[in-house]
């Protein structure tokens, strides 16, 4: 079989080439619509005799036309369902090993919206991107288990905040409601993510 383009183990590359010249499009329309011989697909394509003829030859040698029983052209239907199922896409995780998954992305894209150079621009009105960014700021700003006094927070947190939208008090409200930050007696801690499952 000779093909035009495309990776020679992916199937639908090489029969969107075939299909790319109009009047190899047009014979197989015909025989699609039930021309089962050179002369009928000529006349209902449109095309010259030789154009039917090249035209034929290329998809029966890419496998997309062929001859049935009676000898009488037809679509290889069996080729192109196998074609669609050879070629659907990996899931991503299969394709690269270290590809993330789709969530994961989605995630990252939230808080570079609404997170820049280490600052964040304001608090996203939706409660679900609310909770990423701010489990993107715990996550970066304190270390599970370590106790900050309530002056070392806002410190930190007033960095999150220059140019923003939002004061470190409010932060560190969101924080602590949301179990990112325990605090007891003006100490805070973050708990790990895992094993610690007490509450405040």
């Amino acid at each position: 079989m000779t093909t035009e383009t495309g990776d020679p183990s992916s199937p639908l590359p090489r029969l969107a080439a075939l299909l790319a010249d109009e009047g190899r499009v047009r014979a197989f329309a015909a025989v699609a619509l039930g021309a089962g011989s050179a002369e009928r697909v000529a006349a209902t394509a449109g095309l010259s005799p030789k154009e039917t003829a090249a035209a034929l030859r290329r998809l029966r040698d890419g496998g997309v036309v062929a001859f049935d029983g009676d000898g009488a052209l037809t679509v290889a239907h069996d080729r192109l369902r196998e074609a669609a199922r050879t070629d659907r896409p990996a899931p991503a995780a299969a394709v690269d090993g270290d590809a993330r998954t789709d969530g994961a992305a989605k995630a990252d894209l939230v808080v570079r919206t609404f997170v820049r150079d280490g600052r964040l621009l304001r608090l996203p009105a939706r409660w679900t991107r609310k909770k990423l960014v701010l489990r993107h700021i715990a996550e970066h700003t304190f270390e599970p288990g370590v106790e900050y006094p309530e002056r070392v927070v806002d410190e930190k947190l007033r960095a999150w905040c220059e140019e923003g939208d939002v004061d470190h008090v409010t932060l560190r409200r969101h924080l602590v409601d949301l179990d990112h930050l325990r605090r007891s007696g003006g100490v805070y801690r973050r708990p790990h993510p895992a094993r610690d499952t007490r509450t405040a």
